[in-house]
């Protein structure tokens, strides 16, 4: 951790995180800007940037080992299940989901707090039972507690943040040493589940997108339309991009959500290879020092929790560049810290404070959590 001194206050900041997250940000600003040429979120999102940015601040320079207390992480599970069945019953349809509390001109979505929730769920529960993983009872108590949180995403419906919950526990289960056997036996399951939600979970939209995506051709001015002008996009940046601001696929508005849902493709096609290379190379620093931070952490708790934050940040990744590539389909899902929105800015610079608190706060304790621990492996 960096010790930065200001008169008598002292910070603490870890600028191996901060400095690739912050790129990211103002990258994500300048693509999403128009320059004056019509109406932008950019001025919107550097509110947001600083916003996070101090939540970032406070939490880092605060003692967050409470986390690793059962009654806290308890807590943060029965809030998220109770605000997500809220939106369920109350909260106003936006683009065909209820996934958003709306306050005027601020929006606010429980499934980033839901997120956290989950890592911190699942970090406290395989902090000592990863050493007793091979028991499947262990796989199916940490699972019902995802599938909670993972069914209520998926009546909103938001298949893209089910997606990501999914990936949340399946790779922290993976991180704790699963069986290959019992990981066989998962992707089975997987699979029946699919074959579920196909023929009774989904919307007709949602398997139109899912087809759209096997062959996005077959309807290009109707559900195969964002997949497509997302490839055009993509491609039509070549090595080095038609330049910032120049990107004419977004900024003439042929690529739908641009800023938020597409922001990949429409920085692609401004900067090209060279700088999809450099995106990509700065996620990277940040998941190689999120693995650093795990590797020495002081305690299981720890180590998962940092673990957690890494397998959400790359997910979040791997699906939306997938998607603005065509080799997923489109499920209206952010990539880190450059999409326009507040609620998912603040989740994350919130998720970076806390590993730099723990890490921080938690050098002089020891590898082994010595209390609040859940009993006989159930919360």
């Amino acid at each position: 951790m960096v010790n930065t001194s200001i008169g008598r206050s002292r910070f603490f900041f870890d600028w191996t995180l901060l400095l690739p997250v912050l790129t990211l940000s103002f990258l994500g600003v300048l693509t999403m800007s128009t320059f004056g040429q019509g109406m932008s979120l950019a001025p919107r999102q550097l509110i947001w940037i600083f916003l996070a940015l101090g939540v970032y601040v406070t939490l880092s320079n605060f003692d967050m080992r409470f986390l690793r207390r059962t009654s806290v992480v308890m807590s943060m599970y029965v809030v998220s299940i109770i605000l997500l069945s809220l939106l369920i019953l109350f909260a106003d349809p936006v683009m065909g989901a209820r996934a958003w509390f709306s306050f005027g001109l601020i929006s606010f979505q429980p499934a980033d707090l839901a997120k956290l929730t989950l890592i911190a769920l699942l970090a406290k529960y395989l902090s000592r039972r990863h050493v007793e993983i091979g028991d499947f009872r262990h796989i199916i108590v940490s699972g019902a507690y995802a599938f909670v949180l993972i069914f209520l995403i998926v009546i909103e419906p938001d298949m893209g943040n089910a997606i990501i919950f999914s990936s949340i526990w399946l790779g922290m289960m993976l991180v704790s040493g699963i069986s290959k056997k019992h990981l066989a036996v998962l992707g089975l399951i997987g699979c029946i589940a699919a074959s579920a939600l196909w023929f009774g979970g989904l919307k007709p939209y949602q398997r139109t997108r899912i087809i759209s995506f096997v062959n996005p051709a077959g309807d290009i001015r109707g559900s195969g339309y964002n997949a497509y002008q997302a490839k055009v996009a993509v491609g039509s940046g070549e090595l080095f991009g038609k330049g910032i601001g120049y990107g004419t696929q977004s900024k003439l508005r042929f690529l739908p959500e641009y800023q938020t849902d597409f922001i990949f493709a429409a920085f692609a096609e401004e900067w090209g290879f060279v700088g999809v290379v450099l995106l990509l190379s700065l996620y990277a620093l940040l998941f190689v020092r999120l693995a650093q931070i795990a590797r020495t952490a002081a305690t299981n708790f720890d180590a998962f929790f940092t673990l957690g934050v890494l397998i959400l940040f790359a997910a979040h990744v791997a699906i939306h560049s997938g998607i603005s590539l065509g080799l997923m389909p489109v499920t209206g899902t952010t990539i880190p810290f450059m999409s326009s929105g507040g609620s998912h800015l603040v989740l994350e610079f919130a998720a970076l404070g806390i590993v730099t608190s723990l890490a921080r706060h938690g050098r002089s304790a020891k590898r082994d959590l010595s209390a609040n621990e859940f009993p006989g492996g159930y919360a």
